[in-house]
């Protein structure tokens, strides 16, 4: 058997233009939807992953407001700003790149924006919304890989998932959306004894777990659809995920590359989660 490759870039590149006709729609009726990202300090990676950000939202033709930060910047400061986001009518979205410095509390600051703004999924209130199914935004990463199972047109409904990893920006929100969707949902992760005896029972094998190369063919069932959602490098510097691609995909049905796999549908997911924000003001 060889896998399907489910090819993320070209599912999030449709979703996008789906994205943007709505925006045009939006704005007809006078209302662009706005995202504010806060990025505190100069870390290489927040910047790249910021610049992209706001890369997409012009390309989609929402506004696009990025606030730097030094490093120094009190929590103090940080949160007071946020506050002032929170009551902006134009902005809509509101994002802090992490990690953050140390001094400065991660929790607190995501606590601190509106969950009508938290569209990154992250604040309590989401979450809480999220586990008892009510209208909400979802976590990006995880939302991607249900808008890319669904687009490539499998069925969740009464299939065993088996997550590899516990983080709260991707392992337990996707177990939950699988449930929420009425999967049967195993948790594993680096610790957890036996891992391949329950990862071989897995119809959907979702990896999350931040080590290259980690799930082997070894750990996969004959046919199972495999997400991969680790973006690591290896010892030559190559990018790679949380799964030895060569040999799972000769036993997978269905397999997410990476590059070009999980991750273009996080952005594209963000860029939703703004413009269903912006479309419910409206009405608020």
């Amino acid at each position: 058997m060889t896998a399907v490759i489910i090819n993320g870039k070209e599912i999030a590149e449709k979703k996008k233009q789906e994205i943007a006709e709505e925006v045009k729609r939006l704005k007809s009726q006078g209302v662009t939807p706005g995202l504010a990202v806060i990025l505190v300090g100069n870390n290489h990676a927040s910047r790249t992953y910021v610049t992209n950000k706001q890369k997409t939202c012009q390309e989609l033709g929402m506004n696009s407001v990025l606030i730097e930060m030094p490093e120094e910047v009190s929590e103090d400061e940080l949160l007071s700003r946020i506050e002032e986001l929170n009551h902006d009518p134009q902005i809509h979205g509101i994002l802090v790149q992490l990690p953050l410095p140390a001094h400065i509390n991660e929790t607190k600051v995501i606590e601190s924006i509106s969950p009508n703004k938290d569209v990154d999924g992250f604040h309590p209130i989401n979450i809480g919304r999220m586990m008892t199914g009510q209208n909400t935004f979802l976590p990006c990463t995880p939302y991607g890989i249900m808008v890319l199972l669904e687009e490539t047109g499998i069925s969740i409904e009464g299939k065993h998932v088996v997550v590899v990893g516990r983080s709260n920006i991707v392992g337990k929100p996707a177990g939950q959306l699988f449930l929420n969707q009425h999967a049967t949902v195993t948790y594993c992760h680096s610790r957890t004894k036996d891992l391949k005896v329950h990862t071989k029972q897995a119809d959907i094998l979702v990896a999350a777990v931040g080590i290259p190369n980690f799930i082997t063919a070894d750990h996969v069932k004959e046919g199972a659809i495999v997400i991969d959602v680790g973006i690591n490098r290896n010892e030559a510097g190559k990018l790679c995920g949380d799964v030895a691609f060569d040999e799972v995909s000769k036993k997978a049905s269905y397999i997410t590359p990476v590059p070009k796999g999980v991750g273009p549908m996080t952005i594209t997911m963000l860029m939703y989660n703004t413009l269903k924000s912006a479309a419910e003001s409206i009405n608020r």
